[in-house]
């Protein structure tokens, strides 16, 4: 692996949390498939195109973007070694040939300059720990007018994901932290702005868009894949046992309020962003 300065999160996603992912990558697919169209409707990813996935994690969108540019190529990058593990196992299971994988920290890979036409990434681009530095970085691996196009997350007031939150914060701190931070970095349009045109690009634009969310087949199943998410089982180790039990059993209920004959289903927000690399 190339030079990393984001090193917090490396050491996450190649713990735990990575693992996590690794290992139940066709559990989190169901969670946030419903926004790779978004992402590439909005690159408009041509046959002969070459696109980089920032923070691919266990590779779906990476290889969608490959099918594609069926005659270009796509690159993943991300900084979890179990996910880019299950990333190129499923490129070779499924065939496809157009793609490949590597362990980096997009805020100072020495990425091509200008070798790719579109940059993408789902829920990949939330943790940089110098989010211009990051995103300059990328603008200089595309080529002039190059694309770049992501969803992030909005806030969690008002959402679906919001009220589980809620529900379990009377025991115990919100694992996501603060909207603002961490995953909902992004969570303000203004900020997204600030930190593209700091960093070079143009044309920067973000719109809300909405999917459905399968957390799981039953309440008990998305119930104990939620308390198993990594920064939902560090707060239940860090409470009391008898604060742990009250916040998974508010977790059970207000689970049940999203069940349905085809599952737990929440529907999800994120800011679908673009943006250009100047001519």
């Amino acid at each position: 692996m190339s030079q990393i300065v984001n090193t917090a999160q490396a050491e996450a996603w190649n713990g735990y949390e990575g693992e996590h992912w690794a290992g139940h990558a066709d559990r989190y697919d169901a969670v946030n498939v419903g926004f790779n169209r978004f992402v590439l409707e909005a690159a408009a990813i041509g046959e002969r195109d070459r696109v980089v996935d920032i923070g691919c994690g266990n590779g779906q969108l990476t290889r969608l973007a490959a099918r594609t540019a069926r005659s270009g190529r796509a690159q993943g990058i991300d900084l979890s070694a179990p996910m880019l593990a299950r990333a190129r196992a499923r490129a070779a299971e499924e065939g496809v040939a157009n793609v490949t994988f590597e362990q980096a920290d997009a805020q100072v890979h020495a990425f091509p300059a200008g070798g790719f036409d579109a940059a993408i990434s789902r829920f990949g681009v939330m943790f940089f720990a110098d989010p211009v530095a990051a995103f300059a970085n990328i603008g200089r691996a595309l080529r002039p007018d190059g694309r770049l196009a992501f969803v992030c997350l909005t806030g969690f007031e008002g959402t679906d994901l919001g009220a589980v939150f809620g529900a379990m914060a009377a025991h115990l701190p919100r694992p996501t932290g603060p909207d603002g931070r961490g995953p909902t970095s992004f969570a303000d349009p203004a900020r997204v702005r600030e930190v593209l045109t700091g960093a070079g690009f143009g044309e920067v634009d973000c719109t809300r868009v909405e999917a459905d969310q399968t957390w799981g087949r039953d309440v008990a199943d998305a119930a104990a894949f939620i308390r198993d998410w990594g920064p939902v089982r560090y707060q239940l180790r860090q409470a009391s046992p008898e604060a742990a039990t009250r916040a998974s059993d508010a977790l059970t209920t207000v689970l049940r309020s999203f069940a349905g004959p085809d599952g737990v289903r929440l529907r999800g927000a994120a800011w679908l962003v673009t943006a250009r690399r100047p001519a």
